[in-house]
């Protein structure tokens, strides 16, 4: 396990916000709106102790719903859901930063994107700082392009290439089985990369791998939503988009151990919950028409494929 010294901490915390502040930039100038900054700080006597900003954009010309944080805080007992795979770790205290953000288009040709970069901290049961990293990006289609998930696969790649050959096959199995609804045995998009709890490559060397991934989102991204964000649609698209969004919610609330980490360990609420679309539905059994555009998402996009 990585240790991490404080000035290279002040280090991660430093990448961190500037991520967070390109990311936005770019996006606001694709959507011609801009972002409430919301600066915010633990109270005094709450589980956790830390700051943030959560930035969020809602109700514009591309994007219905763009939100991205950041958080740094500090608690007294790592929650369950970041020790599954560390239990030597229960119940120390931590500290975590990150960056985190959730894109929701308008157009429903314009697919809905996740990315999160992560460091946790911790001391052993022998006193000793121990961190590790964790995070990835994955799309999420309502309709489905090959361009696009090809494009943004090889972009996850290009990062990850730097740092062992093995790592975007990994990562990339390791997206496709975490980002799965198994109540409804079904991927939630078309996958991407996803890492947890890494630091076999050293403190150093790891948060290189951490900074490619977050330098990678926007030439992932920008371009499918440049290439989509003016297709024409209809009511008929409109309503299928608030159906797969119901599935998204879904998934944030049940299964995502990042939503848990939040809840359980006492953080931010309206921050951790930025993630959720502004509408969504469900509906009982809907299955689309056969042979239709809708139809496709499931049969041609929502299955584990090689995007190389």
């Amino acid at each position: 396990m990585s240790e991490a010294s404080p000035a290279s901490t002040l280090g991660v915390r430093n990448y961190l916000l500037g991520l967070q502040e390109r990311i936005t930039s770019a996006i606001a100038a694709v959507d011609g709106g801009s972002f409430l900054s919301d600066a915010w700080e633990k109270a005094p006597g709450e589980p956790l102790q830390g700051n943030g900003i959560t930035k969020i954009l809602e109700g514009g010309a591309v994007f219905e719903r763009a939100g991205c944080g950041f958080s740094h805080v500090r608690g007294p007992k790592l929650p369950p859901s970041a020790t599954q795979h560390r239990p030597e770790l229960a119940g120390a205290p931590f500290e975590a930063m990150g960056v985190s953000l959730v894109f929701h288009p308008r157009n429903p040709y314009v697919p809905t994107v996740h990315m999160n970069v992560r460091m946790l901290a911790s001391r052993n049961p022998q006193g000793e700082e121990v961190c590790w990293f964790g995070g990835g990006m994955d799309l999420t289609p309502i309709y489905g392009f090959e361009d696009d998930a090809r494009h943004f696969h090889q972009t996850c790649k290009d990062a990850l290439e730097p740092f062992g050959d093995d790592k975007y096959p990994r990562f990339k199995t390791w997206c496709d089985d975490y980002f799965f609804l198994k109540h409804r045995n079904e991927p939630r998009g078309v996958g991407g990369i996803f890492f947890d709890d890494f630091s076999e490559l050293g403190f150093e060397r790891s948060l290189a791998m951490l900074q490619s991934v977050g330098d990678a989102f926007l030439a992932a991204y920008l371009p499918i939503v440049e290439l989509r964000k003016e297709m024409a649609y209809t009511q008929r698209e409109r309503d299928f988009q608030l159906y797969r969004r119901g599935r998204y919610v879904e998934f944030n609330l049940v299964w995502d151990r990042g939503t848990h980490f939040g809840l359980q360990s006492g953080g931010r609420t309206e921050s951790i919950l930025l993630s959720m679309p502004p509408h969504a539905t469900w509906a009982y059994q809907s299955v689309p028409e056969a042979g239709s555009a809708e139809a496709a998402l499931y049969s041609q996009f929502l299955v584990r494929r090689d995007w190389q």
